[in-house]
Parts: C-alpha cells; structure tokens; sequence
C-alpha cells in the first residue's frame, strides 16, 4: 500500500464478498488496530467477537437480516462485532462532561483503524448499525446488560462489484477561518 491518503481513498463499504474464507490472524490483526485506537483517558470502552465459524456467520448473518435489510451478508464469511464496555473516566473529567459520551466516540476510532487495516490487508469491511440485538446476544452469548454498539462484516471484495466513491466537496462540508 503507498501513503496513508491512498489507504482512505480505497477504503469502501463493501456488500459483495467472495467466497474465500477470511484467516484468523488477519481478523487478529484487524482487532490489534482497533485496540491501539485513541482513548479518551486511556478507558478503551470496547471489546471484539471474531466470528468465522460457518454455522454461527450464519446466524450473525440472520441477526442482520429482519426487515428485509442486508441480504447481502448472507454471503459474507466473517463479522467482528463491536460491544461496548464502561467507560472509565477520570473523576473529574466524568463529573464535568458528562453529556459527552466518550465510550461511543472511542469506538467510532477504534472502528475506523480496524476498517482501515482491513483494507491495508486486502479485506473489505461493511459497518452495520441495525442489528436484531437480542437475537445476537443470544447467539453469542453476550451479557444482558452489554451494549453491541455495530457489527463489522469482514471478506475478501469481489472486485467487480466496486463502485466509484461519491462524497460532498470539501466547501460543502469545511469552513476556514
């Protein structure tokens, strides 16, 4: 891969995957990046469930599917679900911002960096904001009283299927002073 700047420009939601299975130490890599993702004081309020195993990527895939929405994970061979822990804030910081919701911003970091490296590995991802949440924390046995804040799909891109990335301008969406 060249600069960093390519990296972003290649990274896509992806909604078509081959049929390859995804090896555990690319999903372990992937989560290494997400774990080394900026912290507001350091709380990393986040865990990760890799999930490959055929039947149970089945399941996850079902979880995603009610209302007839993200059929295409049917064909998708991993998922890394993103849960949220406590966040652990100094005192005095927790005390005086506590309309921030930090754990939330930390997992959007640790998110973008494990999708990154993703793609730095040759893997496409798509981040899943819907999700049957009781249904999944059945599946994978996940506590009641933790959150399943997304559900990352994980594959190998079929290629053909990319399209070209459309995003605003940048006078659209930046002021500078």
């Amino acid at each position: 891969m060249g600069s960093f700047f390519e990296l972003i420009a290649k990274r896509e939601s992806c909604r078509s995957f081959s049929e390859k299975k995804v090896e555990r130490d690319l999903l372990e890599k992937c989560i290494e990046a997400a774990r080394l993702a900026p912290s507001a004081c350091n709380s990393q309020p986040w865990s990760f469930i890799a999930v490959s195993g055929e039947e149970t990527v089945r399941g996850v895939s079902l979880c995603l599917q009610e209302l007839g929405l993200n059929e295409f994970t049917s064909k998708c061979p991993a998922f890394i679900i993103v849960t949220q822990e406590p966040a652990r804030l100094r005192k005095e910081i927790a005390e005086s911002l506590d309309e921030q919701q930090f754990a939330k911003i930390d997992i959007g970091f640790a998110t973008a960096q494990l999708c990154l490296a993703a793609t730095e590995l040759g893997l496409g991802t798509c981040i899943i904001g819907w999700f049957n949440e009781a249904k999944l924390k059945e599946l994978l046995n996940i506590a009641e009283e933790k959150q399943i804040r997304l559900v990352i799909c994980v594959g190998y891109a079929n290629e053909e299927e990319k399209k070209p990335k459309e995003r605003k301008d940048i006078d659209e969406i930046a002021t500078f002073m």
